[in-house]
Order: C-alpha cells, then structure tokens, then sequence
C-alpha cells in the first residue's frame, strides 16, 4: 500500500532560485540529508560551472550523488536512478529524512517512477549517426530531429551530441516520436512517497539573479575551471563539456567569443534553460509551488507529510 512506502522530499526549481541553499537550511532542521538531482553536479572537477556548494556553504549536511563520475564517462538517468536508490533507501534506514536536491526533472521522475523502456541500441545504425554526427556536425543532426520530434529537438540542446543521437535512434527503432515515449510512460514502479515542492520567484527577479550568477560564475574561475579540464585531455567535444557554462567558456578560450559575447550568450543561453525546467514542472500536478523566503509555509507542509 502507497503508506508503506518509505517518504522523501523532493526540492526542485529553475536554476538560480536558491533551492540548494534552502534544501540544506531544511535538513538542519528536519535532521535530514541531501541526495543531489542535478544531471551536472556528478561531474568530478566540474564546479564553478555547476553552482556546487562549497563545503562552508554545505553547514555539514551530508550530500550525495556529488562527483562520482569523471567528465568523459557516460551518465544517464538509468545510471542515475541505480546509484541514487540504494543511498535513499540507506539514508532512510538511519532514520533520517531524505531530500532529493536539484533540478533535472528527469532525474527526478525516474527515481520516483521507474525507467522509461525505450528500443535497445542499433549498433549499425548508432554508428551510421556518429559519422554523419562527425561529418556534418550535431547542429545538422538537430536540424533532423526537429523534424521528426519537434517536442524532443526543443529540450535538446543542439550540441549535445548523444541526447540528439539517442533521440534520432528511437524515432528510427520505435517509429515514433521520443517525447511520445516519454509522455505515454506511467511511471508506475513508485518505490517511495514524495511530497514535491518547487521553488519559484517572479520572473524578473529569477533573471536578474540567472544574469548576475553567470557574472558570478566567470569570476570565481568558471575560464579557468575549463581551462584545467581541457589542458587534463577532456575534449570540449564530451557531452559534459557541451553543457551550460562549459560550452560558452570553450567559446571564449579558443577566442571565438570575446569577453562581453560571453556573458550575455551565457545569460541569454541560462535563462531559456530555467524557462525549460519550469515549463517541464508545471507539467507536475503533484507539485507544490514555494517562494524562497515561505519557510514556515515550506515547513508546515513537510511536518504534515512526514
């Protein structure tokens, strides 16, 4: 029965809108810990660019799924979801209240629903993209998949490689659209109970901070950061390397972008993303809708859940 299963918190939102440091203010007080759902801060070495809290930042709280993969290793929700399970079941086992932190959506539902059965891997035909992907470029293969899955090439990034490839070779296998995939799973396989809460601000407010956070980041060494993990022999090709942050600091590194050009393609780049991620959480009727600063409301509603 649904009250058997054990209970988690879910703390999401756009990025910028301060839900880690709230999630960390919320374990001290509930006693809890914080098992991490952004798809980027499992990078190891990555980050300035993935906003991780620094140890001050972190008041002790233990975290989890933080740098357990290095940058050119493969990582997905299925890997996501069978190394993150086991340490919520374990945190659970101690008695401590788990949150699950960050704001990949689909790091998230997985954990929560189960995994998305999708056609297996075309070795022939993967490799019949990587060239193509090779010859003529990812944008080239993005340009495909917007035709044949619209909804998909719009949360696809077009540099990113093995999202645009993987999502091609489901249409080809499946003969239908990813996205279809995805919105006609039931997510059924629900090992826990969540209470899910959203952070969100009035919209000017969140870009005001998006914008001064990307100043921020090239400040604190985001140049410098990537610079390190390309002179270590990490391609500026790697999915990781393509991600928010990573991709425009390559730009400027190889000079193709000045200093100004930067900033305001990170800013531009980093706003569309956290219209993405609100858009993906509305989707959720699930989801309870939080300001920052409503602690005693955030509170109340975890006191009656647990």
């Amino acid at each position: 029965m649904q009250e058997d299963r054990p209970k988690i918190i879910i703390i999401t939102g756009p990025t910028a809108s301060g839900k880690s440091s709230l999630a960390v203010n919320l374990a001290l007080y509930f006693g809890g810990e914080i098992i991490n759902s952004d798809s980027m801060q499992v990078y190891r070495g990555m980050d300035v660019g993935t906003a991780k809290l620094s140890i001050e930042e972190k008041k002790g709280v233990a975290h989890h799924m933080i740098d357990v993969v290095d940058p050119d290793e493969d990582f997905n929700a299925a890997l996501y979801r069978s190394m993150a399970e086991p340490m919520v079941k374990d945190i659970i086992r101690r008695k401590k209240l788990c949150f699950v932190v960050g704001g990949t959506g689909l790091y998230i539902k997985v954990l929560l629903g189960g995994l998305l059965k999708c056609p297996p891997v075309n070795p022939r035909f993967r490799d019949e993209l990587i060239h193509e992907c090779e010859e003529k470029g990812s944008p080239f293969l993005h340009e495909k998949l917007k035709v044949l899955d619209p909804v998909s090439a719009l949360k696809i990034h077009p540099n990113d490689r093995a999202r645009v490839i993987r999502a091609m070779e489901v249409v080809h296998l499946a003969n239908r659209a990813f996205s279809s995939l995805i919105l006609q799973h039931d997510f059924k396989d629900r090992p826990f109970q969540s209470l899910k809460i959203c952070i969100y601000m009035d919209r000017n407010l969140l870009y005001k901070r998006i914008n001064e956070r990307c100043v921020s980041m090239i400040k604190s060494g985001l140049f410098e950061e990537t610079q390190i993990l390309l002179k270590k022999g990490y391609s500026s090709e790697l999915r990781s390397m393509n991600a928010m942050g990573y991709r425009h600091a390559v730009k400027y590194i190889k000079d193709e972008w000045g200093l100004e050009e930067t900033i305001l393609q990170l800013q531009k780049d980093t706003r569309r993303y956290a219209k993405r991620q609100l858009t993906w959480f509305r989707a959720d009727p699930e989801m309870i809708w939080a300001k920052p600063e409503d602690m005693d409301f955030i509170n109340r509603e975890i006191e009656k859940f647990i």
